[in-house]
């Protein structure tokens, strides 16, 4: 597996592997914890080293998760986790990213996970109720302390980016990336460009639609998050099979996956971007690491740079109150 560097000197596996699904937000949640277990040391034994998990997930059972089954081989492997929720009665209630809640959060994401250093430490959504630099600065505290290696922002826009770096050094943004949700382009992947930072786009596949194995006729249980975004409705997908189709045409021709043509593009953006993939299987980690080594010509990139362009998207990423917690 390639690295990658994020920001100054973050190393890390070229894709690494999201662990949101594991215990959250697709509906029915494994309850086999020794099988999502196995798959997560099968990432690691095939070069997989960064993991990103965060304390809203499950809530807490995901980092619960995550620093269990990496414990062996903690030495090997860089694990993100993420603040900013205010989370009540098992459930996710708001932002708060307030210096005391921030502090008093990183201290539950190290106990669950297990660890003495949180390694990237991301807000998970911007709080507009708390200055970004009070926010950097509180984390800076944590990483003079060591209890974080590293400061992360997720879903920020481009001047908080800027304005959050000049407090503490970001090392890496994370954003929703892929062939067809191409939001981060005018001006967050030049802000971090321009500022040393890596990016980290999470859904890189689309939530499962650029794999090639969701289409209009695809049920989701009633808990699948899928259910509430609108570029999920029956209709909607039918309408966005034009763009999986041109994707799959080339896939075929280069004898690869829809996935990994989907991964090998962003890959090729640029060499700090770093997708995070998710997946319940060993086979699908195989088949995401295989995108590494997946070349597209420049006239391939060429037409799948233009493709939203020429065949366009049907649909929002989110809902309305989803958006509302973007920075924009």
């Amino acid at each position: 597996m390639h690295q990658r560097i994020l920001g100054r000197d973050l190393r890390v596996s070229a894709i690494g592997l999201g662990t949101m699904g594991m215990s959250h937000g697709y509906g029915p949640n494994p309850g086999d914890r020794s099988g999502m277990t196995a798959v997560l040391r099968s990432a690691v034994d095939r070069g997989i080293t960064f993991f990103d998990t965060a304390e809203v997930y499950g809530p807490y059972a995901n980092e619960e998760l995550v620093g269990q089954a990496l414990a062996p081989v903690r030495d090997r492997v860089v694990i993100a986790t993420k603040f900013g929720f205010r989370i009540e009665n098992g459930r996710s209630v708001g932002l708060n990213s307030r210096p005391e809640h921030i502090r008093a959060a990183a201290d539950g994401c190290l106990k669950r996970l297990g660890v003495e250093t949180l390694d990237l430490f991301y807000q998970h959504r911007v709080d507009l109720q708390v200055p970004i630099e009070d926010v950097a600065g509180t984390v800076g505290e944590l990483v003079q302390a060591g209890k974080v290696r590293c400061f992360g922002l997720s879903e920020a826009s481009a001047q908080t980016i800027r304005r959050a770096h000049a407090a503490h050094p970001v090392t890496a943004v994370q954003s929703e990336y892929s062939l067809w949700t191409r939001d981060p382009e005018p001006a967050i992947l030049p802000t971090c460009a321009a500022l040393g930072i890596g990016f980290v786009p999470f859904s890189p596949l689309g939530k499962g639609f650029l794999t090639g194995t969701v289409d209009a006729s695809t049920p989701f249980p009633a808990s699948d998050m899928r259910t509430g975004m609108p570029r999920f409705t029956d209709r909607n997908r039918a309408a966005n099979q034009v763009l999986l189709d041109h994707v799959a045409t080339l896939a075929r021709a280069r004898d690869a996956t829809p996935g990994q043509v989907a991964l090998a593009w962003l890959l090729a953006q640029h060499p700090s971007i770093v997708p995070i993939p998710g997946t319940r299987r060993t086979a699908r980690i195989d088949e995401n690491a295989a995108a590494t080594v997946l070349p597209l010509s420049a006239d391939e990139l060429t037409d799948l740079n233009e493709l939203t362009q020429r065949i366009g998207v049907h649909g929002n990423r989110y809902n309305e109150q989803q958006m509302s917690l973007v920075d924009t």
